[in-house]
């Protein structure tokens, strides 16, 4: 045996049956007697809490510590000296002086009661039960001594169909695996509430409820309805909640119970959930989120905690290919085969074309020290700055204008923070969709009485949902983001509501005095420009009042702020009105970019762009190229490189002709498909590396197969900077480490890159990067994840930026004038399209397709206001055509009353509809971030067939037949 390996074993995380209070400076500490040993603890917390404090583990079903606690099981009881009864101690807080026994024959006797009763109406079907040995219920039979169960089955209960006298049991339901993630089988239900309240207290989407009373008491899905029609949104908190096997994993059913876990972190969306990777050898049983995580706190959606077969599709290529022309076909090659004919063909282009040919694409949902070494190929081996990422195509903008205004290209603060926010500025985000963790976290704090104020063209679901409802819904018209913040701050401004304490101790002054008079011009006001946004004056003077007013007001913002034409200057006007009232430095406040993709963040600290070195410093600046040169030893390029969209053009123009494109489908997620195809199908070598064959890949000539989160080591960096670990629970599939291919092209090209481990190159990155300065795997496995920056002055992160003073010194007040945009509606494109995403899926789909997430949404689907569809005679079902200036595509419509008259609405998740069709090469201007949320359409009947028309041609020939007044429609 050998006794150095280290034992791979199921991390099992404590519960202490009841959330443990926040301490505080302010707060009361208790000290009291539990069992004989003496414990001090914060007031408020529950006696079973600190009994486990104490390693003193008192039976329990129905409490939990992410629940508040129930006192419902009656197996927590316990006794107090001098007090009567055996009071529930998870419901019971500890009291100065008192001194509580959990353990004694009185106690054992009366829980062995109530277990009994439990095991009664069971089944008892232990040995073949998916839970068998992660039961509760279980555990708790085994803790309270149950021996025997003397009422057996004789009575009526839950288990059988039957009752005893022969007839049907009007209780006994069966089971449900209608949910393609999990399955609900009611007869092993104890009615504990625990998927209940983890719906409402965690989730905060009220989907399931106990119906009935007494006996006939059982859990329902609304209207006891399956799962999957239900309201249920498939995070998983009720299955992790569940005690027994009443809702279980459909994974954990086929594969068994897990042996061993990794803590890793979610490759979706830019949250960056946590989560333990259970395992049966080198199959994942389950994704379990992670109690200890930084970012979700023991929460999950659907994608984390159950989209991860993506990873072992059969679709996944995983082998090197190359081919001549893209006409040819593929032809199988060796890692070394493939490695060398792509450093072959870059080096044969840049000769023939120039050094300034060739360049690269970096990906948001590779690791940081994955895009780290593919910037790094590209200035020390192609000797070029053609460096750019998906990254700039979304949240560009919000770089520059912090950058401008605070001095950091980043959000403010942690999504703590928000617990602590009286009023939430929501700007072109839907957090329940895209970011759905955080969303939970949102919508809990909104239930405790802060006020919402939603600035977005779309009714989303934040504006009016179950136990939630904003304040004000401020619906603009498309395109007119920035005159709705200079409404705002004008308002601000002209009612004498600017925080000009803060103002002069933190801002520039001349730039704010600049900015107050432009911001208080009469053309500035709400009511000048309510013809402009749509929004009613008095409505916006409203919202900014709460805003500047009612408290802790935080700005939280998504891509239907920075995918404008007008973007950064978006980004800089929220800046604005932040600083004009004081509104950041400190918890509950700030400026809070929702990232869109899992390390958009990332790609971005790592020097992505074409005119910014890692950590956001300048290539033109000597003393910062000089660094980098001496730890490379190469000669850097002095001046920016080329912006995908120049690349395009250059490639259509000839001087552009070989791309290095890692983990991103730009076919399918750039705007002006048409475009982009000509380019790739213009150069002479084309690089992808990617899970996939995806649409860029058909215009590739070297496929390079890559790695899922679940075979990376290295970093993600998520939307708050929280630097997170990503660990490997499987080998790569293809045999290699995507940063070693990349490395070896380097050294082939004539570039030496060599690093034994990922490990290594983030110590690269910190020698070389200030804000990455303390930063290590060491470290970060010490403190569980780390908020850049992390260095000598922040040794453990910093979770609230510009606490003191801004990045940059003073707050900087930008002047925000609104510009329309060039893309305008007409008679031929009356309609304005703009597209968001789904719960369901992620990105171009490339990932959540190849799942049973599309169980879901199957389809984009076109949202059209009633009014428009009638005009066009367009209903539920029928197949539209989307036509734009630049190209048209067709899809399902769907009437809808989220969107106002003359707008329309769809996601881009498929790539068989190809919405990016029909953008436009529209974009920001300081940036080039593509216009995506803005571009003029028509709508029409396409001439595509659909069951819809189907039935309703069926329908109007029976109508004719029988005559019938009444007109038949099908249902919608």
């Amino acid at each position: 045996m050998n006794h150095h390996v280290k034992p791979m074993t199921l991390i099992k995380e404590i519960d202490y049956g009841t959330p443990s209070p926040e301490i505080t400076d302010a707060t009361k500490m208790v000290t009291l007697e539990i069992d004989g040993q003496e414990i001090t603890v914060a007031e408020g917390t529950s006696i079973m809490n600190a009994a486990m404090q104490l390693g003193i583990q008192i039976p329990k079903l129905c409490a939990t510590d992410s629940l508040d606690a129930w006192g419902s099981c009656r197996l927590c009881l316990c006794e107090i000296e001098g007090r009567r009864g055996t009071p529930a101690s998870c419901t019971t807080p500890v009291a100065p002086g008192i001194k509580v026994t959990t353990q004694n024959p009185r106690l054992a006797n009366i829980r062995r009661g109530v277990m009994e009763l439990y095991i009664s109406d069971h089944p008892l079907d232990c040995l073949t039960c998916g839970a068998n040995g992660d039961c509760e219920l279980q555990d708790m039979a085994g803790a309270v001594g149950l021996r025997e169960v003397r009422y057996g089955y004789d009575g009526e209960n839950h288990v059988f169909a039957k009752r005893a006298d022969g007839q049907a049991n009007d209780m006994f339901k069966p089971k449900d695996g209608s949910n393609p993630y999990f399955q609900f089988d009611p007869s092993k239900c104890i009615v504990c509430s625990r998927c209940v309240r983890a719906c409402e207290e965690v989730q905060g989407t009220f989907a399931l409820t106990i119906d009935g009373r007494g006996f006939a008491s059982h859990v329902s899905a609304g209207m006891d309805e399956e799962f999957l029609a239900s309201e249920c949104v498939s995070c998983g908190a009720c299955v992790q909640a569940c005690p027994t096997a009443t809702l279980i994993e459909k994974s954990v059913l086929d594969l068994g119970q897990p042996e061993h876990s990794v803590v890793t972190t979610c490759a979706y969306c830019g949250v960056g959930c946590s989560f333990k990777a259970e395992m049966r050898g080198e199959e994942v049983a389950r994704m379990v989120p992670y109690k200890d995580g930084g970012a979700n706190e023991g929460h999950s959606c659907v994608k984390g905690r159950f989209a991860f077969g993506y990873a072992t599709h059969k679709e996944r290529v995983l082998t090197p290919m190359i081919r001549e022309k893209i006409t040819d076909a593929w032809q199988v090659v060796s890692w070394d085969e493939a490695i060398d004919y792509a450093a072959k063909r870059l080096k044969e282009t840049q000769a023939k074309y120039g050094k300034d040919s060739i360049g690269g694409i970096t990906s948001s949902r590779t690791t940081n020290e994955e895009v780290y070494a593919v910037q790094r190929m590209v200035r020390a081996a192609f000797n070029t700055n053609n460096i750019d990422t998906c990254a700039r195509v979304c949240h560009s903008p919000t770089g520059y204008g912090l950058k401008q205004t605070f001095g950091e290209s980043a959000g403010t603060q942690d999504f703590k923070s928000v617990d602590k926010t009286d009023v939430i500025l929501l700007v072109g985000a839907n957090p329940t969709d895209a970011h759905p963790v955080f969303g939970s976290r949102m919508k809990k704090r909104l239930r405790e009485g802060a006020k919402l104020i939603v600035v977005d063209p779309r009714r989303i679901e934040l504006v009016r949902s179950p136990h939630v409802e904003a304040a004000y819904h401020l619906q603009l018209q498309p395109s007119t983001n920035v005159a709705i913040m200079n409404a705002i701050g004008h308002v601000i401004a002209t009612e004498n509501l600017i925080d000009r304490k803060f103002v002069k101790r933190r801002c520039e002054p001349t730039d704010f005095f600049r900015w107050e008079e432009f911001i208080k011009r009469p053309e500035n006001s709400p009511e000048a420009l309510e013809p402009i946004t749509g929004v009613p004056a008095e409505q916006v003077r409203e919202a900014a009042r709460l805003y500047a007013t009612g408290g802790n007001a935080a700005i939280y913002y998504g891509l239907g702020v920075t995918e404008h034409s007008q973007g950064s200057t978006m980004v800089m006007a929220m800046a604005n009105i932040a600083m004009a009232t004081g509104n950041i430095g400190r918890e509950g406040v700030g400026v809070n970019p929702l990232r869109g993709q899992n390390n958009v963040q990332g790609s971005c600290d790592m020097g992505s762009f074409p005119h910014e070195l890692p950590g956001y410093r300048h290539v033109s600046v000597p003393e910062t190229r000089a660094v980098f040169e001496k730890e490379w030893n190469v000669k850097l390029a002095a001046e920016p490189g080329l912006r995908i969209p120049n690349m395009f053009d250059a490639a259509s123009d000839g001087s552009f002709m070989g791309l290095f494109i890692q983990g991103e489908d730009i076919a399918q997620s750039d705007p002006n498909t048409h475009h982009v195809e000509h380019a790739l199908s213009s150069m002479d070598i084309v690089i992808v590396q990617d899970l996939f064959l995806n649409e860029t890949a058909a215009f590739a000539h070297v496929f390079l197969p890559g790695t899922s989160f679940l075979e990376k080591d290295g970093t993600f960096t998520n939307a708050e900077r929280r630097i997170n670990r990503v660990r490997k629970v499987m080998r790569e599939k293809q045999g290699m480490p995507e940063w070693e291919v990349v490395s070896r092209i380097a050294t082939a090209m004539g570039h030496p890159m060599r690093y034994n481990n990922a490990a290594e190159i983030m110590d690269e990155i910190a020698r070389l990067t200030p804000t990455f300065e303390g930063v290590s795997f060491d470290r970060i496995d010490e403190l569980g994840s780390i908020q850049w920056p992390c260095n000598e002055e922040h040794p453990t992160g910093t979770p609230v930026m510009h606490t003191e003073e801004f990045t940059r010194g003073k707050g900087r007040f930008m002047l925000t004038g609104f510009v329309p945009t060039a893309e305008r509606s007409n008679r031929n494109f009356p309609l304005i399209l703009t597209t968001g995403r789904i719960l369901a899926h992620y990105n171009v789909g490339a990932q959540t397709r190849r799942t049973d997430n599309v169980a879901w949404h199957p389809e984009d689907i076109l949202e059209i206001h009633s009014s428009d569809a009638e005009l066009r005679g367009i209903k539920t079902g029928m197949k539209v055509s989307l036509a734009s200036r630049v190209g048209a595509t067709t899809l399902t419509a769907k009437i809808s009353d989220r969107m106002p008259p003359g707008v329309v609405y769809t996601t881009f998740h498929h790539p068989v509809t190809g919405a990016n069709v029909i953008t436009t090469d529209n974009s920001d201007w300081a940036t080039n971030c593509p216009e995506y949320k803005v571009t003029a359409v028509q709508v029409t009947v396409s001439n595509h067939p659909s069951e819809w028309q189907a039935e309703w041609q069926e329908r109007e020939v029976e109508n004719k037949r029988i005559g019938k007044e009444k007109k038949l429609e099908p249902a919608e």
